[in-house]
């Protein structure tokens, strides 16, 4: 595979020739004419998410409940916000490069929103430990991995595959990035996001999961982005498409997932447990792989266990069903509405 150029003469833009890969694209955004109409339809609720973490309030308050919090959800506070560092870290250092390859300018538009809105998650999290935790604990957390081996395998596994590409841009390395891609977005976060609502039903660390609940909305977006461009892959180049890499690829993250989960989250949490962590991290494979039009892995798992903590995405009369197959996005600052099926 070959990088796009930034300025070609002799490309063409024109919807008949475009595709989502391997195009000739002349290096311009031609935006009035769009080939993919869902690419069309994210771009105004993209947009219309921003935010900025200064504006979401509350966190000192948070700064005066940490001590209160058991030395589990301390050490589980610290552990996930390093890991959610990471994965939003990671991206946006991967995807620009990963956007050099995607020949749809409407799709590299919404991937270039999607960097900027990585590094507003990382910014977030700094903002988070800036006022909640003291000084001499930031670097712990940033750093969690060099003394937990299991967080190590983690970053090495996804950096790995990110890095894999970089080296050698081919058809098999670029489809398992983008299926890396997805599963970070899709998968990797969310036992720390059912963490933090955990600790929201309960009334605490509420400004941290207010927080975390704007990330959780850039991040479903994200979800459906992925999700639309393997959709197109599959389509438009069907040679590359691989299933069975597909199924491989999700066996070991949500190994990985599950056993990072219990690690940090152990059975030390009210109202989390190993068997919890187990079954929600099975039934959201299943159901990210239901988006892909791919049967479940593990069928034996149909039940949501933390379907109570919904309510918690819910905590600033905004809407965002992350735990089901409908997102219903919610603005900062507009009144834009729209709703996502993945």
């Amino acid at each position: 595979m070959k990088q796009n150029l930034i300025f070609n003469p002799n490309g063409d833009d024109s919807v008949n020739e475009r595709t989502i890969i391997k195009g000739n694209t002349t290096g311009l955004f031609n935006l009035n004419a769009v080939k993919y109409p869902w690419a069309r339809s994210m771009y105004p609720v993209m947009i219309g998410n921003f935010w900025v973490p200064e504006k979401v309030g509350g966190l000192t308050d948070d700064a005066t409940m940490y001590p209160t919090l058991s030395a589990a959800e301390k050490r589980a506070y610290k552990g996930m916000l390093s890991f959610l560092t990471f994965l939003d870290s990671i991206q946006t250092v991967n995807l620009p490069h990963f956007s050099d390859y995607i020949t749809s300018p409407e799709v590299n538009l919404l991937l270039s929103i999607q960097s900027f809105q990585e590094a507003i998650h990382s910014q977030s999290y700094t903002t988070i430990l800036e006022t909640v935790v003291e000084a001499r604990e930031r670097d712990e957390i940033y750093y969690f991995w060099r003394d937990d081996k299991i967080l190590l395998g983690r970053n090495e596994y996804i950096g790995r595959i990110y890095q894999d590409f970089h080296d050698n841009p081919g058809e098999k390395t670029f489809f398992r990035a983008l299926i890396g891609n997805f599963l970070l977005e899709s998968l990797y976060f969310y036992n720390g996001f059912a963490f933090f609502d955990n600790l929201g039903y309960a009334s605490k660390m509420i400004a941290t999961g207010r927080m975390i609940n704007y990330i959780r909305r850039d991040e479903l977006t994200h979800v459906v982005l992925f999700t639309n461009i393997i959709k197109e892959i599959r389509r438009e180049f069907p040679g590359m498409y691989d299933e069975k890499v597909v199924l491989e690829m999700f066996s070991e993250a949500v190994a990985q997932e599950i056993a990072w989960g219990q690690h940090i989250l152990g059975n030390q949490i009210p109202g989390i447990t190993d068997k919890t962590t187990g079954i929600y991290t099975r039934w959201l494979a299943n159901t990210r792989l239901e988006s892909l039009n791919i049967a479940p892995l593990f069928p034996e798992v149909v039940t949501n266990p933390y379907k109570h903590l919904e309510a918690m995405a819910d905590n600033n009369s905004e809407k965002t069903n992350f735990f089901e197959s409908t997102v219903t996005n919610y603005t900062q600052s507009s009144s834009m509405n729209g709703t996502w099926d993945f």
